[in-house]
């Protein structure tokens, strides 16, 4: 697009349409979906309806929204909910064989996919971000009611809608194999992207805190990957002193961050 097409005809610069604001504003009160829905700057999608449309503009708030987590070391260009999404679905159809034989592959892409859906209005709660997890959770499945009744329960008579939620609902239980291992799948593809942005900031960039959730990791296929990515890792900062998160405050994680951590990361 030519720089002429950004102006008006009186000349004037238009608001820029790529800048979405932070989808977890503060909220005066207890925080409500219908509060959120008020602050969307292309207004309130259209409910209770035979047509998916609406849902179909909640999904843009995934791909416009930035994962909270680096933005906290500067990285405000980085990767979107739905980026983060994405990989997670490709990386979960390489499973070993003899995983793979025992998952539901078709259902572990769609919870890739799934997972983090209500972070469109909830927005990327992190550790830090001193959110209970009762309340956490009661916003996330709040926001997925909205999402499968309110936009999509009209939709196909609410088939996919309902299978959205207990796919959702799935992951959050935490109980079964397929569960597991997309929660697996969430680490690991952190544990990538932390290296990646590591490589790129030239050794100026030690994102090392987040190597905790390698100790978080259940299943020993996906713990050999973590184990290749920490390698990888370990090889890029050669011997450059750097935090080790998977070390926890040993690793040079500060004492409060780690117990943040573990609270959060204890509640799934």
């Amino acid at each position: 697009m030519s720089p002429s097409a950004l102006t008006t005809e009186n000349g004037e610069t238009p608001t820029d349409v790529g800048l979405v604001p932070n989808p977890n504003p503060s909220i005066t009160g207890p925080w409500t979906v219908d509060k959120v829905l008020q602050t969307i700057p292309t207004g309130k999608p259209a409910e209770d309806t035979s047509s998916p449309l609406g849902y179909f503009h909640i999904l843009e708030r995934l791909k416009t929204t930035k994962r909270e987590g680096w933005r906290r070391f500067g990285i405000d260009r980085g990767e979107s909910i739905s980026d983060h999404m994405y990989r997670m679905s490709m990386m979960s159809m390489l499973a070993p064989p003899a995983l793979a034989a025992r998952l539901d592959m078709n259902k572990c892409m769609k919870m890739c996919l799934i997972h983090d859906m209500a972070e469109s209005l909830v927005g990327d709660i992190t550790p830090v971000d001193d959110v209970a997890k009762p309340e956490k959770s009661r916003r996330e499945a709040a926001t997925m009611d909205y999402i499968t009744q309110r936009l999509l329960g009209k939709v196909d008579g609410g088939r996919v809608g309902g299978e959205i939620r207990a796919i959702w609902q799935e992951y959050e239980n935490s109980k079964t194999l397929d569960s597991l291992y997309v929660h697996d799948i969430d680490k690991m593809e952190l544990l990538v992207q932390m290296v990646e942005y590591e490589k790129r900031g030239k050794g100026k960039l030690d994102l090392g805190e987040f190597a905790y959730v390698k100790t978080k990791i259940v299943l020993d296929e996906v713990k050999v990957w973590a184990e290749e990515i920490m390698k990888e890792r370990e090889e890029f900062w050669a011997g450059q002193e750097h935090v080790h998160g998977e070390a926890g405050v040993d690793g040079g994680v500060a004492p409060e961050k780690k117990a943040k951590q573990d609270a959060y990361y204890n509640r799934e």
